[in-house]
């Protein structure tokens, strides 16, 4: 693929976009059962622990200004176990990655809009779709997103605003009534879906920005603005739904539009949640399999990383299919093995880097010493 340097202004909304991802339908849920009405706090501290996530993958970019995330494996790890780690993570992160989220579409369309199509063709049709996006490159996908950001901006504040009539502050009452310990975990699990990843675009900044040495404010700005709405979104569904009821329905986001209801005229708007997570969801799996893809190029050292989008594109889809057997069986993976997946490849790996970078640096000074 032809490099290509994305703009400040293509990061931060690249950074929005991928921070919004699934969780702006699948989030609340997951929150709600366990920080009851107090989710909208957890996420708050959620939004905390996955700044610090962020912060630490932007220090290990800065210590590698020209490198992306395989090239700064093979660097500290020397190039055969570098190479052998950055496959590893690449393989991992395709099959808890993307492909959940791909099976996580057939399942929401099957669901709630379609419920006589088969799930595979669902999967398959989106998934033929976004690996045609992926295949086009870095540039028309930064640029797509350009266009689309403002629709989805003006979509969700759209609905934000026609849901303010529904507004139930008793609904978030009382505050701390289970006490910390569930906000925490609430919080871990909230950092898991929507920051943790963030250890991926390092495919992209800094080394593929135009100004590298300010991509790291841009990558602050996206995220914070794609977190905002999910705690907006979350907020509002504790608000209008209440935490029981959010808590128990799998897409409480959906049901959050189904309630807008302004006289006879303007009602049953659902369609709009469910654009907005399409749009959302399709730029980060397009940005999944476009990142993964290029690893894989630089570790088997393929020039034309084309030649493997077609093939990597088809194995997710295939992968979709039956990765998870039901929707309890996801459910239960997700609580249990998500979060510390995220932890171990979002948090720990990058902190190990830096500890190698550490030592490196301080055998080069021992050596220089001695010299």
């Amino acid at each position: 693929m032809p490099e290509y340097k994305l703009s400040l202004r293509q990061l931060m909304i690249v950074t929005a976009m991928y921070t919004i991802g699934s969780g702006i339908l699948l989030v609340p849920s997951g929150l709600a059962s366990i920080a009851k009405q107090d989710a909208w706090i957890a996420a708050l501290i959620g939004v905390l622990f996955g700044f610090g996530a962020v912060s630490v993958h932007l220090l290990l970019a800065k210590m590698y200004p020209t490198k992306n995330l395989m090239q700064i494996c093979e660097t500290l790890m020397g190039k055969w176990i570098g190479k052998a780690v950055g496959l590893l993570f690449l393989v991992t992160f395709l099959l808890c990655g993307p492909t959940t989220v791909l099976q996580e579409i057939g399942n929401f369309v099957t669901i709630q809009m379609m419920p006589e199509t088969p799930v595979e063709a669902i999967i398959l049709l989106f998934g033929v779709i976004m690996t045609l996006g992926a295949r086009l490159g870095l540039e028309v996908l930064a640029r797509s997103i350009e266009l689309m950001f403002p629709w989805l901006v003006f979509l969700f504040t759209a609905m934000t605003l026609l849901l303010l009539s529904e507004v139930k502050p008793e609904q978030m009452l009382p505050v701390f009534e289970f006490g910390a310990l569930p906000l925490f975990s609430a919080a871990l699990s909230f950092a898991s879906v929507v920051f943790f990843p963030h250890i991926m675009l390092l495919m992209i900044y800094p080394a593929s920005v135009n100004r590298p040495e300010r991509a790291y404010k841009a990558v602050y700005i996206g995220s914070l603005f794609g977190s905002v709405v999910l705690v907006i979104v979350i907020a509002l569904t504790i608000l209008v739904l209440g935490p029981s009821i959010t808590a128990q329905s799998m897409y409480p986001s959906y049901m959050l539009a189904q309630k807008i209801s302004i006289g006879n005229f303007l009602q049953r708007i659902e369609a709009v949640m469910a654009i907005m997570w399409f749009i959302s969801l399709f730029f980060r799996l397009a940005l999944y399999l476009y990142m993964i893809v290029a690893g894989l190029s630089l570790i088997f050292g393929i020039k034309n990383s084309q030649a493997l989008m077609l093939p990597a594109g088809w194995i997710m889809i295939s992968m979709a299919f039956f990765i998870y057997p039901n929707v309890s069986y996801r459910q239960s993976w997700d609580a249990k093995v998500w979060v510390p997946y995220t932890l171990v490849v979002g948090v720990f790996f990058p902190l190990l880097l830096l500890i190698l970078h550490g030592f490196r640096k301080l055998w080069t000074k021992k050596s220089a010493s001695r010299a």
